[in-house]
Parts: C-alpha cells; structure tokens; sequence
C-alpha cells in the first residue's frame, strides 16, 4: 500500500518537478512539516525507509530535485548547481502554502539546506544536516569526482547492487546483498531496454566537474545562518566529505547543535540507523516542543 502521494510542481523556468507526498496526521498534529533533501545522484527514494516513519506525526516532503528521478531533466546542464535547486525548492514551498519547516539533507542537501538559511532562516525551525559541512574535504570531492555521470548499466538488480558495494563498500562495510540491492532500487531504475541504470541525468556532472576541490567557496557564512535553528549533524566516522576537525568547528559555531557521529560508516549515512533515527526524532521532539 502505498503511503505517499505522487505530486508535482513547476519550477520558475517551467521544469515539471515530482515530490513525494507524505501527508502526516490529519490537520498536521499542530506540527512543522519536514523536508527531505537528497544527495548529487540520489532522489525521494533515499527517504523511503525515514519519510513513512517520519509521516505518522508529520506531514513529510521528498522531492525529486530537477535531473532526478520523476522530475524533469534540465534543459540547460548549468542549471544543475544548488542555487537553482534551492530557487527550485522556494518555488515548492510557495505552492504548498509552507511557512516554517525543518529540512533533512543529505550531502547536497545539506549545502541545500545552508543555502536556504542565508535566503529564508527565520524559516527553517530546524535542521538534520547528514555527513555535509561547509569545507568538503578534497579526497571525498575527488572520489564523487571518479564516479558522477558515468552511465553505467547493469544486467540484473544483483548486478547492480554487486557494482554499488564495489564502489561504496568502504563506506558501509558488513553489508548483505539484501542491503546492496535496496540501496540499488533506490538510486536506480530500469530503462526501456531492460538493463539497470542510475536514475539521473548524466549532464547533472557537468558544473559539478568544473568544482576546485581545492577552492572553494566560503560557505561559514551559510552554516552560520542556521544558528536560530535546532540543528543536529549527522557524520559517519569514515566520512571523506566532512572530516571531524570540520564537525568540530561547526559545533563552535552553533554550540546547541546535536553532533553524533555513527562507527563504520562512511558518506553517507543511510538515516535508517537507529542512532539516527533516534537522534532525528530528539530534534523534531526539540522543534515541536518550541511551537508552544
């Protein structure tokens, strides 16, 4: 049975983008909805496990960012950069009448999710911020690097989970194939001629490969933004992306920030962890708490 409802929007240069629906307790529960933001080549699916879970207190919003999954692929590859995906997702919240919420990114999601505070923080009542920061290590941008927009296709589901653990078993070691498979069907789908292919637009690499993995852009300031917030960061202790002398300074910065960092795990935590759900649960439990 299905617990979501497939929905759409438009964004300002006439996208038609999916979202996932989740509609939470009737009448919202007098709670924040909650938004899940995806990574660079994932899509709503990332949330299938969380976002149901999540809906049996709050309403829950999984979109499709543009190139990905049921949303339309961009007609200009320049546009796949977050500023346009967090234009796109203002265009979202604009339709569906949300004032405040609390936004769930992983990896680009959570840049997304800084990016939104320096546009609309007094917005964002709070925030899960998964295994991003605002310095990216070098090694973790160089590694996304070796595999964004390559087009590789598999024969069979275990094909693809076996091609996924080949690459990412560093970063969720122990695994079962049961594990790889569902982490295949959520990052991939089945083309027309039978064989399994990642559900995203190739060209979604091209700004990303322009990047200088060793000039980036100031994003403190971003971080910063999110400090009216409650906000909770999630790591994994093999994480190349965001390293813990970058936690740690982020935890300076915002000192009532929720910092846990999950063993054997690398980029990305999955948030269908105990540890993270519980600790995802703690901060809703914190925003809900405020409303009164």
């Amino acid at each position: 049975m299905k617990v979501f409802e497939d929905r759409f929007w438009t964004s300002r240069d006439g996208l038609k983008l999916h979202f996932r629906d989740y509609a939470g307790p009737e009448g919202g529960g007098g709670r924040l909805p909650v938004l899940c933001l995806h990574g660079l080549t994932r899509n709503a699916r990332d949330f299938d496990v969380l976002a149901p879970r999540l809906a049996a207190t709050h309403r829950v919003i999984c979109p499709d960012l543009r190139g990905r999954g049921d949303s339309e692929y961009a007609r200009d590859s320049a546009t796949y950069t977050p500023m346009q995906y967090c234009d796109d997702v203002l265009a979202l919240l604009e339709q569906e009448g949300v004032d405040r919420f609390v936004a769930i990114g992983t990896s680009l999601g959570g840049l997304m999710t800084m990016g939104l505070a320096t546009v609309i923080p007094e917005r964002i009542a709070g925030a899960v911020i998964n295994d991003v920061g605002p310095w990216l290590e070098p090694m973790g941008l160089a590694r996304i690097k070796d595999y964004v927009g390559q087009g590789r296709s598999f024969a069979t589901w275990v094909h693809a989970a076996r091609g996924l653990e080949d690459t990412q078993g560093a970063a969720h070691p122990g695994h079962t194939l049961d594990f790889w498979i569902g982490m295949a069907k959520r990052l991939m789908t089945v083309a027309g001629n039978g064989r399994v292919v990642f559900d995203y637009d190739m060209k979604i690499a091209e700004p990303f490969l322009a990047l200088d993995v060793d000039d980036q852009p100031d994003l403190w300031p971003a971080w910063d933004a999110l400090g009216a917030a409650k906000v909770t960061v999630v790591r994994g202790a093999r994480s190349d992306l965001l390293s813990a002398a970058t936690l740690d300074e982020m935890v300076r910065r915002i000192p009532s920030t929720e910092a846990l960092t999950l063993p054997d795990v690398g980029h990305a935590p999955t948030l269908d962890e105990p540890e993270s759900v519980a600790a995802i649960e703690r901060l809703l439990a914190r925003v809900d708490g405020g409303l009164g």
